[in-house]
């Protein structure tokens, strides 16, 4: 495929590897692949979201250095990796589901835009934010449960420190099937969606804005590229090697990232604290409400309290993005059909 009007127009045509469609793709292939892939970025990647949590359920300001020294100090290495075997096994059918939906809705969509008679530019952002809700949405229904279940493991044992809210959920957990029984048994299902509200709203418009930003910076860098190449008489169709394509996404990734975590990141906070934190009435716990819940971070600090641990999101949300991105277009490229099955399909 050729990118758009700045190279066009700049007398220079960059071409890159061709889209790949939803039906394009093997599907038992793409799930089983995705699956192992990104269960290796998840691995990778969880410190940054045990501090981040830990971060957004202090009452007070910690740097992410002093809450690893007080994780490593009390807790070992094995305290970056609370509930993460809890964690994993809602990765495998969040992301497939989140995956699905991404896919389908981008194909469709884009599709239909321009059957409608928008710009490519314009079929392009509206697939990519359409696709971004949908697949949020979807993988919200299990990764809620997952999350309420994890965090209450990865705050765990940090009660008595200064550094947590009083008022954070003091039961003990042996284990993510521990944690499953008592919270069931304290509070019902309902109590494995607590915040399944305000995570719609933080990851909706999260990974719409994502992925508008991304699909609009990727293009904005190769169209510059494009210009530069035809200002200075390079053109003649470039066609960049896998290196720059990786590092193209990788940069793309990283700037819809800042975007993204900066304009959700209050939502995030409240999410979090909604998932762990109790309020207690004559000796009884129970959980806090959305307007509580604003109410106190109002009190700790106003705007400033709900962008704690906006260092380790953005710094996790990048990692993850570069990481997984990159490994989503391979996985793609890994999953596409050979001539003969999609010409038979």
């Amino acid at each position: 495929m050729s990118l758009g009007t700045a190279e066009e127009e700049s007398g220079s045509e960059i071409h890159i590897p061709a889209e790949i469609d939803w039906h394009m793709l093997d599907k038992s292939k793409f799930f089983f692949l995705g699956a192992a892939l990104f269960s290796g970025v998840s691995c990778a990647l969880y410190p940054m979201v045990v501090l981040k949590t830990r971060q957004q359920v202090s009452s007070s300001r910690f740097s992410c250095l002093n809450i690893s020294c007080a994780i490593l100090r009390h807790e070992g290495f094995r305290g970056f990796y609370k509930g993460f075997p809890t964690s994993l096994m809602g990765t495998i059918p969040a992301r497939a589901l989140y995956m699905a939906s991404l896919e389908f809705t981008k194909t469709n969509v884009g599709t239909a835009f321009v059957q409608f008679g928008f710009s490519e530019t314009s079929a392009v952002a509206a697939a990519n934010a359409a696709a971004g809700v949908t697949s949020a949405m979807a993988a919200q229904l299990v990764w809620t449960p997952i999350d309420v279940v994890s965090q209450r493991l990865m705050v765990q044992g940090s009660g008595g420190s200064k550094t947590v809210l009083a008022n954070l959920n003091s039961e003990n957990y042996r284990n993510g099937f521990d944690a499953f029984r008592k919270i069931l048994c304290a509070d019902g299902a309902r109590g494995f969606y607590r915040g399944f509200g305000i995570s719609i709203l933080t990851y909706a418009p999260s990974n719409a804005v994502w992925w508008t930003s991304y699909s609009m910076v990727h293009r904005l860098i190769w169209g510059a590229f494009g210009s530069y190449l035809g200002n200075n008489n390079l053109g003649g169709g470039f066609r960049p090697d896998s290196k720059a394509m990786v590092a193209v996404q990788g940069l793309s990734a990283v700037m819809a990232s800042g975007v993204s975590a900066i304009v959700t990141m209050p939502l995030d906070t409240i999410k979090t604290r909604l998932q762990v934190l109790d309020l207690e009435e004559n000796g009884r716990r129970r959980p806090l409400t959305f307007v509580q819940t604003v109410r106190n971070l109002v009190k700790e600090g106003g705007l400033v309290a709900c962008y704690r641990g906006l260092g380790p999101r953005w710094a996790s949300m990048s990692m993850s993005a570069t990481t997984m991105i990159t490994t989503y277009e391979f996985l793609k490229r890994m999953s596409t059909k050979s001539q003969e099955d999609f010409t038979s399909s």
